[in-house]
Order: structure tokens, then sequence, then C-alpha cells
């Protein structure tokens, strides 16, 4: 048996405005409109579907593996839009990236709070 993620939906106060920031962020395409959602699609096949939250917003954490390359893309423009962000998921060490497992991450938030991380390693798969 096999089994792979194919989508996850986010909620959030405006799916558009969310959906357009990740795409962004992630230097990935525009989003799509699929029937409620907004679509980013992710380049191992899995999409978040942003869609409307019919109430308070329970923030969620999402973690991208990008390379070493899209790094420097990505906190840029972490950095141009002027968003806090953080090398742990403590928030104790502010406006630093992580070195764990040999490569780089950090911590950041979306317009909904969501807890966003990009690392260039996965966990477990080198030094710390």
């Amino acid at each position: 048996m096999t089994a792979q993620l194919n989508h996850t939906i986010v909620y959030s106060s405006d799916r558009a405005k969310s959906a357009r920031f990740l795409a962004e962020i992630l230097g990935l395409p525009a989003p799509v409109r699929f029937g409620p959602f907004e679509v980013v699609e992710l380049d191992n096949g899995v999409s978040l579907d942003f869609a409307a939250a019919g109430g308070p917003i329970q923030p969620q954490h999402y973690a991208f593996l990008i390379s070493e390359a899209d790094f420097d893309a990505v906190f840029g423009r972490i950095r141009e839009q002027g968003l806090q962000c953080w090398a742990d998921p403590g928030r104790s060490r502010p406006g630093e990236i992580n070195h764990n497992d040999g490569g780089r991450g950090v911590y950041f938030p979306d317009p909904d709070g969501h807890y966003l991380e990009v690392i260039t390693r996965p966990y477990g798969s080198g030094s710390s």
C-alpha cells in the first residue's frame, strides 16, 4: 500500500490574499480558483487549498522543503515584506535563521497567523 498527501485545506479570513501571499513568498505560480478554494500547487504535486473560515481561525503549522538557492530568495522576500521571523518554533531567536541538519531554516507568520516554515534539509537528515 502507498499513501501520499494530495491536498489540505487552509482556512483563512481572505482566501485570495492568503493564497497569493504563500505563492509569492515561495516564488510559485499564482493560485488557481477551484470551486470555493484558491489553490496553491507545490512542486511535489501537493496543493494547499485556501478556504474561507466560517469562524475564528486556529493557526496551523506548514513547513516547506526548499533548495539552498531558493532559501536566499524566500528569505529575501520575507525581509522585503518586513515580516517577523524566527530561527526556532518557540520564537526565542527573532530575526535569525537556523542551521539544523546542516541546512537553513526560518519560521514566519502568514496573514492569518498560520506558522510557516521553510527548511533546506529534512529533519534528521544531517548534523544539527
